[in-house]
């Protein structure tokens, strides 16, 4: 009886773990966003983006809290449409000379005009919450990977990805996430950010911290925190551990969320 008891004790931890280190078959080709990491960014995406004011914003928030001597050359800016798949969005369009990112606004909401010619260093692209693993969108969702990376490269910015998280009530859909956005960062040689596997992770580690909106699939402003350390530690290489900006989050759950961030981008990339 007590082997018996001690197999289900062991089958249920390895469980645990199997759930914890949620990742995807395949392993990222890109590990880096390069040696001169992007400090000017447009996210391309939807509502997951844009929910709390914006995670790109808080982005740039965090960016000036590590590199406080050169503030101002850190700046992210958001094309988004609720619900929108890649397929939305005219890539073109919003890299034109002169358009997105043209001007912006300093810490006392100066309005600065930023210099002509290319305005951002990488594009940040999502794709709706289930596009890339639903059966009849995951096509497009490979389709404009590809279509809207080689538009991005011929702009000379960088092409990056961001890995949605699963729904709460759908928590299977972290790994068929992990793999299709793996495989196409894989496929047109693009860093991908990890954030779904990093939710996966603290809802291991701390299942009462709420990650999510009422809805389920939006971010809690936890969520957003969360989501933002991750895209730090991916695009700059560095720890968000200890970084001052906290979005107002209570100073266990930024030290939690920080942490688990920076794990699951050592983990992903296998550094």
């Amino acid at each position: 009886m007590m082997r018996l008891f001690a197999r289900v004790m062991l089958a249920m931890c390895l469980a645990v773990v199997a759930g914890f280190n949620a990742q995807a078959q395949t392993k990222p080709k890109v590990t880096t966003s390069g040696p001169d990491f992007p400090k000017a960014a447009l996210f391309v995406g939807n509502s997951f983006f844009y929910y709390n004011n914006g995670m790109p914003g808080h982005l740039s928030f965090m960016e000036r809290a590590a590199y406080p001597e050169n503030k101002a050359a850190y700046r992210n800016t958001m094309a988004t449409i609720g619900g929108s798949g890649l397929d939305w969005h005219d890539m073109d369009n919003l890299l034109r000379p002169g358009g997105l990112g043209a001007y912006s606004f300093d810490e006392q909401n100066n309005v600065v005009f930023n210099k002509p010619g290319r305005q951002f260093d990488a594009v940040v692209m999502m794709d709706c919450s289930q596009c890339p693993i639903h059966p009849q969108l995951k096509d497009a969702f490979a389709t404009f990977v590809k279509k809207d990376g080689e538009i991005v490269r011929a702009h000379g910015m960088r092409p990056v990805l961001f890995m949605s998280w699963a729904y709460a009530d759908k928590p299977e859909m972290t790994e068929a996430l992990a793999e299709a956005y793996t495989s196409a960062g894989n496929a047109n040689d693009a860093l991908v950010i990890p954030a779904g596997l990093a939710f996966a992770r603290v809802r291991k580690l701390q299942p009462e911290l709420n990650l999510y909106a009422p809805d389920k699939r939006h971010p809690s402003p936890a969520g957003t925190y969360l989501a933002t350390c991750v895209t730090f530690a991916a695009l700059t290489g560095r720890s968000p551990v200890g970084n001052a900006y906290t979005m107002g989050l209570d100073a266990p759950t930024v030290e939690l969320l920080q942490k688990a961030a920076w794990d699951t981008v050592q983990d992903y990339y296998a550094r």
